[in-house]
């Protein structure tokens, strides 16, 4: 009597299943795994679950403020700018109303004479 499973059979059953695996870790290492060492390597990130391999942004790009200078220091400077100019308004503003009360009172001594 013959049987299915002899050990010439199990063997070849066993290195088949054995050689199935290895393609398979090699064939997910080649197309998962290397795109995200390649790309990391070229200084981009790379995002396993959706295999987007993205271009980092540089934040001052985007926010205009100098490398370096943190949110609240910009925001300082950004904050000092515009009381310089509020400033310059008011004085402005003063300016014009001193010539007025000068040109009120110029009128009033013409009008007086």
């Amino acid at each position: 009597m013959k049987r299915f499973l002899t050990i010439r059979r199990l063997s070849i059953m066993f290195f088949g299943a054995f050689a199935v695996l290895v393609v398979g870790i090699f064939v997910f290492q080649r197309y998962w795994m290397d795109p995200g060492d390649r790309c990391t390597a070229k200084g981009y990130w790379y995002d396993l679950e959706t295999r987007i391999c993205a271009q980092p942004i540089y934040i001052p790009d985007i926010t205009g403020r100098p490398a370096g200078v943190t949110r609240a220091e910009a925001s300082a400077q950004a904050n000092e700018a515009l009381v310089k100019l509020e400033d310059q308004v008011a004085a402005d503003r003063r300016a014009r109303v001193a010539a007025t009360e000068a040109e009120r009172a110029r009128v009033e001594a013409m009008r007086q004479q």
